[in-house]
């Protein structure tokens, strides 16, 4: 924890200190305090009217004495070991690349240590330095020469050289257009005649401007670069409207595989006291209520390229000239922005298509889960069935059997006889083993017989299942099952 306090804090801490019993802490100044409680500098307590803080011992130490106590106790043990740490430091330069080659990833980290430790590293880096213990095409770095943790690397030049980006390569604006673009063309000719400012972000097929008319020229040639270059590395360049809550919107889009991105180019405005006219004073006069605005806006000739105002990419990628470049310098990073920015685009829509597929795929293996254990009841339900049957039978036999041998059949009447034969043929008639045994049909599988086994969505996908029952999906990756 960092234990220096803002201006703000410290001014609270000497209120709370110089006051005689807890003093109360406002609303607004609830953060502040409990920057102070989280250091330990005041306590804080609930009373009725609300929290009130009362200065610790180590509060009045740090007033008294312009640190933290346990910044005083943690420099004092860095020092007590500071003479046995710095015998443990490298001899020299040779011990120190030894111990980096040695080290993984050629990085050693030497926690804020003391002053003769902190000596006796930087000894040794500059003798590696100057005494040519540094491998060729190696560096040696070191970060923390004063104060903190000192890092020292040793850098391979050639593999820093090969992990680095390429350069953006530049793209050339002309001087004058000679054969410009065909939407530069529709842009010309769509200015208009205003002296002042050019406005065509409400017209269609036409790229968006908006710039004094000064700026005009190098807009366009500005665009005509950037357009030219894009198609040459197979980019469509378009216009498109658009209907948003019953208005016409109208875009100049890039599209790189087939990902649209919206292009405007506008110039900066610097907000300036505004000067009432005598107009404006005599409607004031006339109606007090009305305000004359106290600033203006105006053009400072400072070209702002990138995605439009209120656009779904608004601020993603913008450039414009700044105090040390121009925007004619920033063409070839705003191109590669937007290549970057349509492939992260492509590897979401990639990411997302083979999310849907998943979830498809578990989805028909759920369906087919649960088509197998509705079979597997049924032909259990059919087999329990035969099993009643075939004790049922076998019983009613029995009963014919010892009807018929009470007496010896002697006594047997027809009306005994008619019923014992009927007994017998409805034993016949359902005694499962009559007649050759078969799996019994599969019950239907329809989603409304599927629906007690099946939970969730029975609709998210198509069914699976023609009217007969058999497993007909989409396509044959679907089929499969886990």
């Amino acid at each position: 924890m960092k234990y220096t306090l803002t201006e703000q804090q410290a001014d609270m801490l000497r209120q709370i200190a110089a006051a005689s019993s807890a003093v109360l802490i406002a609303p607004k100044s609830s953060n502040t305090a409990w920057a102070l409680e989280q250091r330990g500098l005041i306590k804080r307590s609930w009373r009725e009217s609300g929290h009130v803080a009362v200065v610790t011992s180590d509060g009045r130490y740090f007033l008294k004495h312009g640190k933290h106590p346990k910044e005083v106790r943690a420099s004092k043990e860095r020092l007590a070991g500071d003479a046995e740490q710095a015998e443990r430091a490298p001899a020299g330069g040779s011990e120190l690349i030894m111990r980096l080659r040695s080290a993984t990833p050629g990085k050693l980290t030497v926690p804020d240590p003391g002053p003769r430790t902190r000596g006796r590293w930087r000894a040794a880096y500059y003798d590696a330095i100057h005494h040519g213990h540094v491998p060729e095409g190696h560096k040696l770095r070191w970060t923390g020469r004063q104060r903190g943790d000192c890092v020292f690397t040793l850098v391979d030049e050639e593999a820093e050289k090969a992990a680095q980006p390429p350069p953006v390569p530049t793209i050339d604006v002309p001087d004058v257009l000679g054969r410009p673009h065909r939407l530069v063309r529709a842009t010309r000719k769509a200015l208009g005649r205003s002296k002042t400012v050019v406005d065509t972000r409400g017209t269609p097929e036409v790229i968006p401007l908006h710039v004094s008319r000064e700026q005009a020229d190098r807009a366009l040639r500005i665009m005509h670069a950037l357009l030219t270059e894009a198609e040459s590395r197979g980019y469509q360049v378009e216009t498109r409207t658009d209907l948003q809550r019953g208005k016409a919107i109208h875009q100049m889009v890039i599209v790189i595989r087939g990902h649209a991105l919206p292009l405007a180019i506008t110039e900066r405005a610097t907000k300036v006291p505004h000067e009432p006219s005598a107009q404006e004073i005599r409607q004031q006069h006339r109606h007090p209520w009305t305000r004359i605005p106290k600033y203006d806006h105006e053009f400072n000739g400072r070209l702002e390229l990138g995605a439009p105002a209120r656009s779904w990419y608004q601020h993603s990628y913008t450039y414009s000239d700044g105090a040390r470049w121009t925007l004619e310098s920033r063409l070839g990073h705003l191109l590669r922005d937007l290549e970057d920015r349509a492939a992260a685009a492509e590897r979401r829509q990639r990411e997302e298509e083979l999310r849907k597929a998943e979830q498809r795929r578990r989805w028909y293996a759920t369906v087919a889960q649960a088509r197998e254990r509705q079979v597997e009841r049924h032909r259990a339900n059919v087999l329990v069935e035969q099993v009643k049957a075939w004790h049922r039978a076998d019983e009613i036999r029995a009963f014919c059997h010892a009807a018929s041998a009470r007496v010896g059949g002697a006594s047997v009447t027809a009306e005994e006889q008619e019923w014992l034969q009927w007994a017998e043929a409805y034993a016949e008639r359902i005694d499962p083993l009559r007649a050759p045994l078969g799996i019994p049909p599969d019950p239907p599988a329809s989603r409304e017989a599927l629906r007690e086994l099946l939970q969730g969505d029975l609709y998210a996908h198509p069914w699976p299942f023609d009217s007969n029952g058999r497993w007909t999906p989409p396509d044959e990756e679907i089929a499969e099952r886990t």
